[in-house]
Parts: C-alpha cells; structure tokens; sequence
C-alpha cells in the first residue's frame, strides 16, 4: 500500500483512561465497507501491555466508582440513554458503514441495545437484597450485592453496538468498570460508544477499550487483574474463551453459535410463515446468532410454504445499505461471503435442491454481496444442516410428524432459539416444555426476550451458567454477601433512647 493511500484510510485506535490512544505494535487490520470492497480504516491491534495499561486504569477508576450512590449512578444512566437516543443515527451510520447491515437494521440494533441501558436505569431496585429480623434471639441476617471490580467484554462483528451495550450497561450500572474487546472487523461503534458515555458523565478509566485480535484475546482472559468475561461468537471460541477464562479463575458467560429452527405444522398460517422465514432467514444477511437457519415442514405443509418462499424472494431487494431501498446487504468480509457461498455447491453436491441461488442475484461491483439463497430437501448429514452457515442461506427440511421435528431440534447440539407456527395452542405449550433450547417463540421468529428478561441458550450455544442481560445480567457482575449482625440489648446501653427498655 503506498503512503498517498495510507493516509486516507480512517485510523481506529484503543480508549483508555477517558482519551484516544493510538496503539503502538505496529500491528494493524484492515477495516472495509463491505458494500463496495473498498478499505476505509485501519485499527490497531493491542499488545499485553496495552491491555494491561487500560486494565490498571480500571482498577484504579474503580476505587472511588464503586462509592458512587445508587442514586448517583441511577442518574447518570437516565443521562447515558437521552445522548444514546439522541445519537442513535450516528452510531447506526458507523454500523451500516462497517458491518454493511441495511440503516434499517442498524436503527433496530441501537434501539435493542437502548433497551438495555433503559431497563438498568433501575439499578436501585435491582441490586436490592433480603433481611431478616430476628433469625435467631438478637440476631439479623440481611444479603447485599456487590460489584465484582473489573469486568471485561468480548464482542462478535454482526452486532458491535448491540452487544456490548447488552455488557457494559448492566456491568458500570452495578459498580463494576469495563474493558472492551470490539470485533477487529467493525471497530468504530466502540470508539464512539467510549465518547458518548465520557460526554454523558462517566468518569474516566470507568469503560475502557482495547482493539486487537487474539493477542489481545489472550490477554484478557489471563490477565489478573480481570474478575469476569463476557463473550459473544462462535461455539468453538466461546469454549475457548470459557476454559481459559475459567482456569485463570475468572467468572466468564460465553455464548456460543447457534443452527435455529423454525418449525411450521400443517395447521400454520402459510402466508404468515412465509414472510416470518424470509426476514428472520435473510434479515442482516443472515449474521444474526437468531436467524432461522433451518425450515422444518412438518408433512404436506412442505410444497405450498416453499412455493410461498420462493415467490418472495426475487421481492428481497439486495444492495448497499445506504440505500433506503436494499432490504439485506452484504456479508462482513470477501471471504466470509465466499464461504458461505460455498454451501451452494457442497448442498446440492451431498443431495440438496437448491431452490434460490444467491450467487446468480448478487449486485455487481466488489462488495461482498451473496443473493438470498434456498436449499430444499436438506438432511440432517449434509454440512449445510451441521454447519452454522451465518449468511443467508436457508436450508429446508422435511418431516412426516411433530414428534420427528421435536426430535431433530432435542438432537441438534445448538440450543439457542427456536420457533414453532401452528394455530393449536395446546400443541404450542406442549413444544415449550418439551423443547430443549434456550429461547422459544411461538408465531414468532426470532423470539429475542425483552431487556427485562435475559438472552442465552442451552448445550452448545452457552458456556456458563448465566445468560446475559436481565436478571441474570446482574446475577452476573455482582455478587452475594450475607451479613450476620448482632447489637448490645438495649437494656444494658448506657445510651438514654428516650423511652422505656424493655426485653
């Protein structure tokens, strides 16, 4: 690259201790706007004293923010969600501009993440604890929450405001002080993320930033001065991050990746299930851990609803997500495209019919486009149903009965959302005690709890034994203290109270 080219490019640094640093490796990665291939940034990537530089300053910053009132802090984060909403658009352009997300779907990750922060402006009657009077004669038992210290975050690409606001907001609302890992891939949201919260009041060295990759990775999950992780990404990482962390003594939730299932019984609303699969199928291009990945059609439901999804798709308007007219975007990076294009040979290979070719309906130019792609009569041995595709790519499968998809789901070693359409409202309670996910929707297709309770899966999908946000959230970056308490009897005090002293 020559230096006229070099300087052009967007240069994304770390956040530590409430200013911008530029990163001193030398190392750097590439950021791209995938709509058009072109590089638009660089972003440092962080060495182990970098990472422990802004780890120290946390630790230090946390001193006197865990002194801070419930009050106080209750506060500052009605403050934090005015200037996020305010904001909003301006953290939305940075996602469409990096992650290549349609603006649309860009607002909706804000907005998702704003819930959040507005469900922890409750912190006071969140962090509250239990007392009991007179648990034996004189004595009172009471519990109280508190802070872990420095708790840190590490962040997939497909949602990089979203997610960490699902971490840091629960995380500085109970006490603690935050370090932040972004995806390499889309940086930028972190660094103003970092701005706004310093506009909004936090105090310096209270949320911090590092960028980087798997040096820095490592660095956070060995480093001692971090009491807790959390994780966002794929299965074999999130194992990863979940071993390592856990053996250098850290609290760590991992969430893992995901192959969602839609179940559609013969009895559903065709019209109504087919639009659910093609916007949870191909919304955000797939790169959702909640998209629907598989189709189940359930006996002869099968031919009408992949007829009505097939009609849809030359509807899906596909292009740069600055155009208000483009309903999906491209994928983050060339070469995820071209890996998630490759299911369009290997499926028909193994025996799959491929319905819709998403490489025959991509926009032309260098961006890293893949049409909205269908592949029929998938089975559970092909690498399209094994694998966690993440791009747009939809994949049916076909049953005789109810109990066959229950059991393809309960087989699958994913567990985190599912989504069942049917118009019996017996069999739909019947799919939600028997299923073994995380997440359960009923005519819905991507069932994403609300902020006020929490999001995680089962088997695969979680690593750890918190889900992330909600109750649970807190549960998280706080822990339990019991307090035994015993006073002098009043009878024996050499204080006048001012009234009589009884036993």
């Amino acid at each position: 690259m020559n230096a006229a080219v070099t300087t052009e490019l967007k240069l994304i640094g770390h956040w530590i201790g409430g200013q911008p640093i530029q990163g001193g490796s030398g190392r750097r990665g590439p950021v791209y706007n995938p709509a058009t291939g072109e590089q638009t940034g660089e972003v440092d990537f962080a060495t182990p004293e970098e990472v422990d530089r802004a780890v120290a300053v946390a630790r230090e910053a946390y001193r006197e923010w865990r002194r801070w009132s419930l009050s106080k802090r209750q506060d500052l984060f009605f403050r934090i969600y005015n200037l996020f909403d305010e904001r909003r658009e301006d953290l939305a352009t940075l996602l469409t501009a990096e992650h290549g997300k349609v603006f649309s779907d860009a607002l909706g990750e804000v907005q998702r993440g704003l819930e959040v922060i507005e469900y922890v402006c409750g912190i006071p009657e969140l962090l509250k604890g239990d007392y009991s009077e007179q648990a034996a004669t004189g004595i009172d038992v009471y519990s109280i929450r508190q802070p872990l210290g420095v708790v840190a975050g590490i962040t997939p690409f497909n949602f990089p405001a979203m997610v960490p606001m699902w971490m840091w907001a629960p995380a500085l609302a109970c006490g603690n002080t935050f370090v932040l890992k972004p995806s390499e891939k889309d940086p930028s949201a972190s660094i103003l993320t970092a701005e706004l919260l310093k506009e909004a009041g936090v105090p310096d060295g209270v949320f911090n930033v590092v960028q980087g990759d798997k040096v820095a990775v490592d660095a956070i999950l060995e480093h001692p001065g971090i009491a807790a992780i959390s994780f966002v990404g794929s299965t074999p990482i999130a194992r990863y991050v979940y071993e390592t962390g856990t053996k250098n003594g850290k609290r760590v939730q991992a969430l893992g990746g995901a192959k969602n299932h839609m179940i559609v019984l013969p009895d559903a609303d065709i019209e109504m299930a087919a639009d659910a699969a093609v916007s949870a199928g191909y919304g955000s291009a797939g790169e959702r851990c909640m998209a629907v990945s598989v189709l189940v059609a359930v006996g002869d439901v099968a031919d009408p609803l992949v007829e009505a999804i097939k009609q849809r798709l030359p509807k899906v308007k596909v292009g740069d997500g600055f155009d208000p007219s483009s309903e999906m975007g491209p994928l983050v990076t060339r070469e995820h495209r071209d890996k998630v294009a490759s299911y369009l040979e290997s499926g028909p290979a193994q025996g799959a019919t491929l319905v819709a070719d998403g490489r025959e309906t991509a926009p032309e130019g260098n961006g890293f486009f893949l049409g909205v792609s269908l592949l029929d009569h998938v089975t559970p041995e092909m690498d399209c149903y094994r694998d966690e595709i993440f791009g747009p790519v939809l994949s049916v499968v076909r049953v005789k009965t109810y109990e066959e998809a229950l059991r393809l789901v309960n087989e699958n070693p994913y567990g985190n959302g599912v989504a069942l359409f049917t118009r019996d409202g017996g069999v739909a309670r019947q799919f939600q005690f028997d299923v073994e996910v995380g997440m359960v929707g009923i005519n819905v297709p991507i069932p994403v709890p609300v902020a006020y309770y929490s999001f995680g899966g089962w088997k695969q999908s979680l690593f750890g034994d918190r889900h992330i946000y909600g109750p649970e959230g807190i549960d998280f970056y706080t822990r339990t203290k019991a307090v035994t308490s015993r006073w002098p009897d009043p009878a024996t005090s050499t204080v006048d109270l001012g009234f009589p002293q009884t036993r």
